[in-house]
């Protein structure tokens, strides 16, 4: 028998605990368990794909992109730096003696994941991909160590395998609107790569003038799409040209995030006249984010046009803390929620996009209150609106039970988008695909105890989560290649 206390996964974990309800869970679950997982929004980066190098340690693999990890281990006193966090990645891999040190600290601070998701995540990463069965400690973080270690040495463990173990059948990045989509490219004419990895149009820096790096943004866009971003007309034909160059390399969708979501619209002298303003650095505060919120509505009548499908996830302080933007960089853990209102922001957007044939408008958000309250009602009346699933913040399991109680009274199921991983931390996905889809059996499996719906209607409900909605949501019906 092992001196050290023993880490393994139940086979029940998630289900509810009445023994009744819990049966149903259990089939409904079996149902979608093996299911190959559809992930249309993420940060995963594409070259790790393209190059299939092998992972250098569980350091840089399982901590130092996971800011859902390293965030609690600050919140701990741990310095980011010992993690890894903000490495020149010109200076190489992470040196070992480095990657032990910030391995062992997250062992020894097992204790204070303890009922978070990233614990649960983090579990079922070390036993069901590398079968660790030991519970980190200071005691055992060197032998698990070694162990994934010795793991991520062989072939059995590159990015390619792993994809495909995990059973990832589309999985999309997010890119920059000047990026030249390379990565993308390459995967796609690839014959000895199955997969579908398909780039995102992330276009907040180049719509927000109050950004230090705008004008040169916009410099780079004029030269990357050939054209002219001196007057207005220009910048607005450049920002549909990167739109069309991404559809044509397999996007599907634009992601979209703000301090809020208001799209009061500016006459197209007003908006030319301020964004001469921005270009010569002279535009106000208050001229800024007026431009910013006309822009968003611009991307919705750009959607309308090229059939990108519109996310939103506002209301996110970003950067809190200055000190560690400075030393560190963004995305980092350090962003923040802030409360966040729909209704009458979007209102201007959805009276002239909302009945739009084609359009897609996914709206998530961080603040549970507005599910019930706002996003929920919208999407229960415009054909363009969907309910986000929980993010970021809020991908925990009882977050997301209270996400389905606050918005299947009005909008049923199949107006909501499916599971959304949002995560660079590319091990963690059939982790965090498997949270939800037991959650989801479980949720299901309530109606059913209440008879408030069959047993063989939940059953396709709980397929239709997993592979219907989104790809219905995200338009990813369409050619693969």
């Amino acid at each position: 028998m092992s001196a050290h206390p023993q880490l393994s996964l139940h086979p029940d974990r998630l289900f509810p605990a009445d023994p009744g309800i819990r049966d149903v869970a259990r089939r409904l679950y079996q149902a979608v368990r093996e299911l190959p997982i559809v992930s249309p929004h993420g940060h995963v980066p594409p070259q790790w794909l393209t190059a299939n190098t092998a992972f250098t340690d569980p350091t840089s693999l399982l901590i130092t992109p996971d800011h859902y990890v390293t965030r609690m281990l600050h919140a701990g006193g741990v310095g980011l730096d010992r993690l890894g966090v903000g490495r020149d990645p010109e200076a190489g891999p992470l040196p070992e003696q480095e990657a032990r040190v910030a391995w062992r600290l997250l062992c020894e601070r097992w204790a204070d994941y303890r009922g978070t998701p990233v614990r649960y995540w983090l579990e079922d990463e070390l036993v069901d991909i590398f079968g660790v069965t030991l519970r980190p400690s200071a005691q055992t973080a060197d032998t698990i160590y070694d162990q994934i270690a010795a793991a991520l040495a062989t072939d059995e463990f590159r990015p390619r395998a792993l994809f495909d173990r995990f059973g990832i059948e589309v999985l999309a990045t997010t890119d920059d609107p000047c990026d030249d989509l390379a990565a993308h490219r390459q995967l796609r004419d690839d014959p000895t790569f199955t997969g579908r990895v398909i780039p995102t149009f992330r276009p907040d820096r180049y719509l927000e003038p109050a950004i230090a790096t705008w004008n040169d943004d916009v410099d780079r866009l004029a030269t990357v799409a050939a054209i002219d971003t001196g007057d207005y007309d220009g910048y607005l034909a450049a920002l549909e040209a990167r739109r069309r160059y991404f559809v044509e390399h397999g996007a599907t969708s634009a992601d979209h995030s703000h301090a809020d979501v208001q799209t009061e619209p500016l006459s197209p002298t007003e908006a030319a006249r301020i964004f001469g303003a921005a270009r010569a650095g002279q535009a106000s505060p208050a001229e800024c984010v007026a431009f910013r919120r006309h822009m968003l509505g611009e991307m919705a009548r750009m959607s309308c046009e090229d059939g990108l499908v519109m996310t939103l996830h506002p209301a996110v302080y970003r950067n809190h803390h200055a000190p560690t933007y400075t030393r560190f960089g963004a995305d980092v853990g350090s962003d923040i929620p802030i409360a966040a209102e729909f209704t009458r922001a979007l209102q201007p957007l959805l009276s002239r996009y909302g009945t739009h044939p084609g359009f897609h408008l996914v709206l998530f958000t961080i603040d549970e209150d507005v599910y019930s309250r706002e996003l929920a009602p919208l999407a229960g009346f415009y054909p363009s609106v969907y309910v986000g699933a929980p993010w970021w913040f809020i991908d925990a399991p009882e977050a997301i039970r209270r996400y389905r109680s606050a918005v299947t009274e009005t909008v049923g199921f199949s107006r909501t988008s499916g599971f959304i991983d949002d995560t660079r931390a590319f091990c963690s996905i059939p982790a965090r695909h498997d949270m939800a889809r037991r959650l989801d059996s479980g949720y299901l499996a309530g109606l059913v105890a209440e008879h408030r719906l069959a047993e063989d209607e939940a059953l396709e409900t709980a397929v239709a989560l997993v592979r219907q909605n989104p790809r219905t949501a995200f338009k990813l019906d369409g050619p693969i290649r």
